[in-house]
């Protein structure tokens, strides 16, 4: 909301709105950028390539190829509001950006508020508006329209140029230095206050929660009942890059999926998705979080490094363009919750079980089909046609279901024939304990498996739904002592 700063009432004069970072707290030309890597990673060499012709000849290029839909773009609401008045009190409203005249006419279009707008010409010639540039247009704009005063609301550094001929300056979202240089020349200013930014939203951005997945690389090591403390450390400092590596993918993930994010009922307030986090932070955050990771993770070992390093193209190539291949997916995405194990087993440096891969595999893909499933259910709800940026109808509910309870089936099937295999009764004791172990994780399975029949995930992650639910916790814990009971020998009674 506007901040208590007093004001006097301006005089009726149009007003010119910029769109970056002003009506929009995102940034169009980055917008485009992910748009067109996302329809092909190759198209950096051709962004590249623009760079040569210039800011306006570089918009010309981009917006030729690609244009953000502005019905997904986030808008700063409160001033959104402000405009929505203004237009109905009859206030002359423009929209004048520097960004591509093409991308500010679809905006104008979708919102309806604009009686006219100026962008970048670079077609004909002209020059990026922003800066003198943009002042100038608007000086003869206005003079042409048969206003001899106009104002301006902005929120860079770059309109501290603009607002000097303004009769009246509103600043949105800006900076606390251009605020003040602002106020210095137009005390009266109208301010739309900066939200700051909050180290919880960084946290959410880079989903910290979800470190809680990578706890997968200490099971090699528990499987194997190792005691080694230098084996400990190294799958501790392993567990450290991989949360930083994972956390780097998911803000690539996001900032690809930024469209479709917007559209969805959860993913709409993600911090990218929003625009609490911008898009340059979310990749200097990312581009630092990765480095640190492999720095981590060559601290380890080389072959860690090595997993690491497919773990990440596994799950850029993911975020591309996997993500939208139905069924390649879920397999993918139970093949990296299982490369976590893999992972933890060579930083460890134990042997990595076969009986474990293979249930890892099974219930690692139920998991996904749960998510997808998920998501589907929600589909169902609102009567949509398809899920925004994947492969699958709310007809494939059926089938993905099936698949889904007999793959979580499966991995309850193998643990129950591990019992009895030589690896089994080597390392425990007493592993006819380990049969009591097979309901409970079956009753954990099929109950999943009818809360998202039920949609009570309500789309959310299956682990993350598990980490919240003490049910989940409960069958962790009794799962945790029988196999404490089944290594120690506690005789198990037969007739």
């Amino acid at each position: 909301m506007p901040s208590t700063t007093t004001h006097t009432d301006p005089p009726v004069c149009p007003l010119y709105v910029d769109l970056d970072g002003t009506l929009t707290p995102t940034d169009t030309l980055y917008e485009s950028v992910l748009l067109f890597v996302r329809r092909n990673p190759l198209n950096l060499l051709r962004l590249l390539w623009w760079l040569g012709l210039g800011k306006a000849g570089f918009k010309q290029r981009l917006a030729e190829a690609v244009r953000p839909q502005p019905d997904r773009l986030p808008y700063h609401e409160a001033f959104l509001q402000y405009l929505r008045a203004e237009h109905v009190r009859g206030r002359p409203l423009i929209l004048a950006s520097a960004a591509d005249a093409r991308i500010v006419q679809e905006v104008a279009a979708h919102l309806k508020l604009f009686d006219d707008c100026l962008g970048t010409q670079a077609a004909g010639g002209g020059p990026n508006l922003s800066r003198a540039h943009k002042r100038a247009a608007i000086e003869a704009h206005a003079r042409a329209s048969g206003h001899t005063a106009w104002a301006y609301a902005g929120n860079s550094r770059d309109d501290l140029l603009v607002w000097p001929g303004s009769a009246q300056a509103v600043v949105v979202n800006a900076p606390p230095a251009v605020l003040a240089a602002v106020r210095r020349e137009h005390p009266q200013a109208l301010v739309f206050e900066r939200q700051r930014l909050r180290p919880r939203t960084v946290l959410k951005a880079i989903r910290i929660t979800q470190w809680a997945k990578n706890a997968l690389l200490f099971v090699p090591l528990l499987a194997a009942h190792s005691l080694v403390p230098q084996a400990w450390i190294a799958v501790a400092t392993a567990f450290v890059a991989f949360g930083l590596c994972a956390s780097a993918t998911y803000l690539f993930n996001d900032l690809m999926d930024l469209p479709n994010d917007r559209v969805h009922r959860l993913k709409r307030h993600r911090p990218l998705a929003s625009a609490a986090l911008s898009i340059p932070a979310g990749v200097l955050l990312g581009a630092g979080m990765l480095a640190l990771a492999l720095v981590l993770a060559l601290a380890v070992s080389a072959g860690f490094t090595a997993m690491l390093v497919l773990y990440t193209a596994l799950t850029l190539n993911y975020s591309l363009w996997l993500k939208r291949l139905p069924l390649f997916d879920v397999l993918l995405l139970s093949a990296l919750y299982t490369l976590r194990i893999g992972s933890g087993a060579v930083a460890a440096e134990v042997e990595l079980s076969s009986w474990l891969l293979a249930i890892s595999i099974f219930l690692f893909l139920s998991l996904a089909l749960i998510k997808r499933c998920a998501e589907l259910e929600e589909l169902v709800e609102e009567q949509d046609s398809a899920a925004p940026g994947r492969g699958y109808h709310p007809s494939d509910l059926p089938v993905l279901r099936g698949m889904g309870v007999s793959s979580g089936f499966l991995a309850v099937l193998v643990l129950t024939l591990y019992i009895d295999s030589q690896n089994g009764k080597a390392l425990y004791a007493e592993p006819l304990w380990l049969w009591a172990a097979a309901p409970v994780a079956l009753l954990w399975i099929m109950r999943i498996w009818f809360k998202t029949a039920r949609r009570e995930l309500h789309g959310e992650d299956p682990l993350q739904f598990a980490l919240k639910d003490p049910f989940s916790w409960a069958t962790v814990a009794i799962m945790a002592a029988l196999g404490a009971i089944a290594t120690r020998g506690l005789p198990f009674w037969t007739p």
